[in-house]
């Protein structure tokens, strides 16, 4: 007999624990060598557990949504044993039908499927998986969800049945994780917010005349959130306090750039990391910011991704908002929000002109940086983006 031990994985320092969420095996059931048998939710990832041999799973210690910390025995499995088999049919008898494709989709749900499956008591046995070889998808655990296809062994909570129902779910561990975040940046920053317009016009020219050409060359698609991380790091550049963090009584200055993007992703609000901003170009900035979307929507965002950044950009406009506040992402000291660019009314030499405008907000802790500091910079970033040529020639 060779057992293995199937272990919490390393996690980062900032994370103290995590949960389970749902086995893709039951004990007596074989597994390949590296086949994922648990996701297991931080308060920043979710990370993919594999097989570290091939065998038989002997033993599950920690069972679904049970909490654990790093390197935390979790199951264990016999690399010489063999899965017992199914008795075989007498002769006379008909032969068995074939295993549902519901029951090969249980051990092949995608991340963020899975976790709207744990969330939902949803057995992944009784999903259909829409995707490659069988694998259920974030819709198809959504339209489970909705179905109200749970497991009556487990119910979430009691549902009042009638007029007014109700359901109670415990938050995610992210979706608690940001609450406490957000409480902790109010009360410990002395948070205030400056505002400006911005006339996009010369922006929009010049991704409509290079767009084409700019997709071809680099393989990626020209956006306008490039050209918002470019104007930012100008800004920062000429007020290094908008790129500071406090420390107690210090003031930290960082002499590096690493801006934080706002991503939504099935799980919630997450912050990827663009590292060295200032030594990117605009294709670079693209190509990591759809690699970014790509993660958070696989839920394959690791924690490196997540841990670090001097500054971050919000972008509410993608979902239609014309202004808000972003809150400042502690330790940081200021946060960038960009919204919808719409067409307005505006006037420019004593005459009424329509221009696609959008409305930038930035949120700063008043306790180090000052109303000119935070005016001032926002103006920079302002006057960068309607004059793009800023940009190349660090003006």
């Amino acid at each position: 007999m060779a057992i293995f031990e199937v272990k919490v994985p390393q996690l980062s320092e900032s994370v103290a624990e995590a949960t389970l969420l749902q086995w893709k095996k039951k004990v007596g059931d074989a597994v390949g060598q590296d086949e994922i048998l648990i996701e297991i939710e931080t308060d920043k990832v979710v990370l993919e557990v594999p097989a570290p041999s091939a065998g038989v799973l002997t033993e599950i210690v920690i069972a679904d949504g049970g909490t654990v910390v790093a390197e935390q025995l979790i199951a264990k499995i016999d690399s010489t044993a063999v899965a017992a088999a199914a008795p075989a049919p007498a002769k006379a008898a008909a032969p068995a039908a074939a295993p549902a494709p519901a029951a090969k989709a249980s051990a092949a749900a995608a991340p963020s499927a899975a976790k709207i499956l744990a969330e939902n008591n949803i057995s992944a046995a009784q999903v259909a998986g829409s995707g490659r070889d069988g694998r259920i998808t974030k819709g198809d655990a959504l339209s489970a969800a909705a179905g109200g296809t749970k497991s009556a062994a487990i119910p979430s909570a009691p549902i009042p049945m009638g007029d007014r129902p109700e359901e109670r779910v415990p938050m995610s561990r992210l979706r608690a994780r940001i609450a406490e975040r957000l409480l902790e940046s109010q009360a410990n920053n002395a948070i205030l917010t400056t505002f400006n317009e911005v006339n996009m016009a010369p922006v929009i020219a010049m991704r409509n005349k290079y767009k084409d050409q700019f997709e071809k060359v680099h393989g990626v698609k020209l956006g306008f959130m490039s050209f918002f991380v470019k104007a930012a790091t100008h800004a920062l550049k000429k007020f290094p306090l908008l790129n500071a963090s406090v420390d107690g009584n210090d003031i930290v200055y960082h002499g590096y750039f690493d801006i934080g993007i706002a991503v939504s992703s099935p799980r919630g609000l997450v912050v990827p990391i663009l590292r060295d901003v200032d030594q990117m170009n605009l294709a670079d900035i693209e190509k990591k910011i759809a690699e970014f979307g790509a993660k958070a929507r696989e839920g394959k965002l690791s924690i490196e991704d997540l841990t670090g950044g001097t500054f971050s950009i919000s972008n509410g406009g993608v979902f239609g908002s014309m202004l808000s506040t972003p809150i400042i992402n502690p330790p940081q000291s200021a946060i960038l929000g960009i919204h919808a660019t719409k067409d307005r009314a505006v006037v420019e030499n004593g005459q009424v002109v329509v221009r696609p405008i959008n409305y930038l907000a930035l949120s700063y802790d008043h306790r180090i940086i000052d109303g000119r500091e935070a005016v001032l910079g926002l103006v920079a970033m302002k006057d960068a983006l309607e004059d793009p040529s800023r940009l190349l020639l660090d003006l």
